[in-house]
């Protein structure tokens, strides 16, 4: 009772005190606010939506359980989790934050996961996506693509270790020991996919509105947290409150021989990434390995911004948190030690002047490569991309109230 009247004290506080430095400073706090927003309207929205929406319309077509069935002889020895894992660790892969944690409480609604296998699955599928670290990080904020390469390697190997060391989360359930799935069943998993599609028995029209309308209401949700905690932490800044954090941090620094600057964008980078990397790289007195390795920690970690998207969805269901926190601390500590060990055969091998016979061509990831044009294109685009949809979204929730 009393650490609940605590509690209850303490988030007052924070919101009146939040309130007070909103009004305190409103040139910040706009600016802060337009920079979420313009993050969030040009890149997340534009980025995610279609994953979103495919994704759900495979789940509703049966699609997710065939490859489930496929992927169940790797998935369960790996990684302790149903072969539908599979599915959510490409598609949170290639999307990107949060799509992992949305895939995985759908699956978790449906009953096509344990609770305890989806704090496993959770805790390593969701990942920055391949655009934000080669065009954002290393292209837009680093000017230096090659880098990108490292940057992918150290937070993709990061996400598998965390997988491996989250399957002895937990204790075993019943269908873990009984599995005993071993060979490819295409037959049975063909089996699975009509019987799923029968028993959806939504007409296309009606499962497309429901995954559109599914998905918009996920990335409007985005969208604030994301607003919120862009402002949240310039507050922090005017209020002094980063630079006391940051002398910790340089204690923590002084032991392993980084310089004490970098110690204001890591705090900055454990509440929200784009930020902390964009600071982490604008350090002069860092070498670049230093500044790759921070980054490395601030990706995988991902930011109290964007772990607060996953836990308002994980909230509808009765997955826990707190493993996917501890998580994505495992996970920082293992991308920054991965930075560190393919830093001189990745980068510094590939990155010299005279580079070898098999070095990655310029064209892949490159400033002009396709990857960059496509970050570029999608700043462009991505505006009218997410007025259209938010059109359409309106359009067909206007239409659902109508026929009420």
């Amino acid at each position: 009772m009393v650490q609940s009247k605590l509690k209850t004290i303490f988030l007052s506080i924070s919101a009146t005190l939040l309130a007070a430095s909103l009004i305190s400073f409103p040139q910040e706090s706009l600016a802060a606010s337009i920079r979420g927003l313009d993050m969030w309207w040009k890149i997340v929205f534009p980025s995610l939506l279609p994953f979103f929406i495919v994704s759900e319309m495979l789940i509703g077509f049966g699609v997710v359980k065939f490859i489930g069935v496929l992927l169940e002889p790797l998935m369960r020895p790996l990684f302790k989790v149903p072969g539908v894992g599979g599915f959510v660790w490409a598609m949170g892969m290639a999307s990107g934050f949060p799509a992992g944690a949305k895939f995985t409480a759908r699956l978790r609604q449906e009953g096509q996961l344990t609770q305890i296998e989806a704090e496993r699955l959770v805790s390593f599928t969701n990942s920055s996506n391949p655009l934000f670290i080669f065009g954002a990080v290393s292209v837009g904020f680093f000017y230096n693509p090659h880098l990108g390469v490292t940057l992918a390697l150290a937070h993709y190997l990061g996400n598998i270790c965390v997988g491996l060391v989250m399957r002895f989360y937990g204790k075993e359930s019943p269908h873990d020991i009984t599995s005993n799935g071993k060979k490819l069943k295409i037959r049975s998993a063909l089996s699975t996919l009509h019987q799923t599609r029968l028993k959806d028995n939504r007409p296309i029209g009606k499962l497309l509105g429901d995954a559109v309308n599914s998905s918009i209401q996920t990335l409007l949700m985005v969208g604030g947290f994301i607003i919120l905690f862009s402002v949240l932490n310039k507050i922090l800044y005017h209020l002094h409150i980063t630079a006391a954090l940051a002398k910790l941090i340089e204690i923590l620094l002084s032991f392993i021989s980084f310089p004490d600057m970098l110690s204001i964008p890591f705090i900055s980078g454990i509440f929200e990434i784009t930020l902390g990397s964009k600071l982490t790289s604008q350090v002069v007195d860092a070498t670049l390995l230093q500044k790759a390795v921070i980054t490395s920690f601030i990706l995988a970690f991902s930011g109290f911004s964007v772990q607060a998207q996953v836990a308002s969805i994980l909230s509808e269901t009765d997955i826990r948190y707190k493993p996917f926190f501890i998580a994505r601390i495992i996970q920082g500590i293992f991308a920054g030690f991965f930075t560190l060990i393919l830093w001189k055969p990745v980068y510094l091998r590939y990155n010299g002047n005279e580079q070898p016979s098999n070095a990655l061509p310029v064209v892949f990831f490159g400033e002009g490569s396709w990857v960059d044009h496509l970050y570029h294109n999608m700043i462009v685009v991505g505006p009218i991309f997410t007025i259209i949809s938010l059109l359409v979204y309106v359009l067909i929730l206007f239409s659902r109230i109508k026929r009420q």
